[in-house]
């Protein structure tokens, strides 16, 4: 077969075309986007007192069942359910004559008892003058003794049971055994109490002064004794002193002011955690039992310098607390840190961070660990300050 020959002209279209294809290869080359824009901002420096903080609940420092020590009918109750008493105040009365009664009895057998103590002591005394005259026999003496010892044992037992009476008699008033509220009474006026069981009439509870009791992790512990240890100082020097301070949970900050007040003096092996307690003055009874509160105590006398980062830079996964730090080359770092107590919209970085680090503070969802950025510098206020 005889192969075809086709004349130049049919080629010179698509020489043209090849021509202005190998014309526009410089310019439609791909060109990559700018690394996006991030603030960053140094570490804040600051001096500020470190704290500890924790969770507690409020408890009373006093707080008892008041009940019927003697049986009888409920008489009278003489306060408003729910009001504030002071100590000594009358709640209830249980009738009281059986008592006043058997009171009077007492007194009444010990009036005889001490006539027939005087008969016998002048009969011992008689018959001693005779002994000596050699009137009557030793035996007869010691007869006249026995009686006489008989009769003052008598009386013995009738003020113990004077002292019996009187105790029961004063058992028939309840009264407050401190200053509290008292809960809503229990019996009512003519309900026999006392008979055969206990009988609770009411609760008082005393919460001027209130306590705060928490816990801290045994690391805490070791720390807080170390830094005693370094300033000569024992947990017992703190009793009465350390301030505590509280928040409830409508409170932004921790605006109620005590003192420790007791620790533990070993820690529960179950939990790693040391039991303390706190009491503040409560006046004006704000403070109720059973409430939760934050609680912050200071770990040292003086501030320390720390570094600090807006809150809002700080991220978290699995493994912890983060920030990212954009580093020489302008390259986003993911850094691990560990975070301490929030000042107003900032955080202590304890550990992870340097004061020349660039922390990105805006522009989290464009700074991608690992990629560029353009970090622009944020405007701060890095002379130290002390809270």
């Amino acid at each position: 077969m005889l192969g075809l020959v086709r004349p130049a002209s049919m080629f010179a279209p698509a020489l043209t075309i090849i021509s202005l294809l190998g014309a526009c290869d410089d310019s439609n080359q791909y060109v990559a986007p700018p690394p996006p824009t991030v603030t960053v901002a140094a570490p804040e420096q600051r001096k500020i007192t470190p704290y500890f903080e924790t969770t507690g609940s409020t408890a009373a420092v006093n707080q008892t069942n008041l009940v019927a020590r003697v049986q009888g009918y409920v008489e009278d109750i003489k306060y408003k359910d729910g009001s504030f008493v002071t100590k000594g105040t009358t709640l209830f009365v249980i009738e009281p004559e059986p008592y006043r009664v058997k009171l009077e009895q007492a007194k009444a057998a010990k009036a005889g008892a001490a006539a027939s103590l005087k008969q016998l002591e002048a009969d011992y005394q008689r018959q001693s003058d005779l002994v000596k005259r050699q009137v009557v026999s030793r035996a007869t003496l010691d007869a006249a003794l026995a009686a006489r010892d008989s009769a003052q044992s008598k009386i013995d037992q009738a003020e113990l049971d004077i002292r019996q009476a009187e105790i029961n008699l004063g058992y028939t008033e309840v009264n407050a055994p401190f200053d509290g509220i008292v809960t809503a009474r229990l019996v009512s006026v003519g309900e026999l109490v006392g008979a055969g069981s206990t009988t609770v009439l009411a609760t008082i509870t005393q919460i001027d002064p209130i306590y705060v009791n928490f816990t801290i992790a045994e690391t805490d512990v070791l720390e807080a004794r170390e830094q005693l240890r370094r300033s000569g100082e024992t947990v017992a020097d703190l009793i009465g002193k350390l301030p505590i301070e509280i928040g409830l949970q409508t409170d932004k900050d921790f605006p109620i002011r005590g003192v420790l007040d007791y620790a533990a003096p070993f820690v529960d092996q179950s939990t790693g955690t040391l039991a303390l307690r706190g009491i503040f003055q409560n006046p004006k009874r704000m403070l109720l039992p059973g409430y939760f509160v934050r609680v912050r105590v200071p770990m040292s006398n003086e501030p320390k310098p720390v570094l600090m980062v807006p809150d809002i830079a700080l991220g978290s996964d699995q493994s912890g607390r983060y920030v990212l730090v954009v580093n020489a080359d302008n390259v986003v770092e993911q850094r691990k840190v560990e975070i301490g107590a929030k000042v107003d919209n900032m955080r202590v970085v304890s550990a992870g961070l340097k004061p020349d680090d660039r922390v990105v503070v805006a522009g989290l969802l464009r700074a991608v660990p690992g990629q560029k950025v353009d970090p622009q510098m944020q405007a701060r206020d890095t002379a130290s300050r002390t809270q």
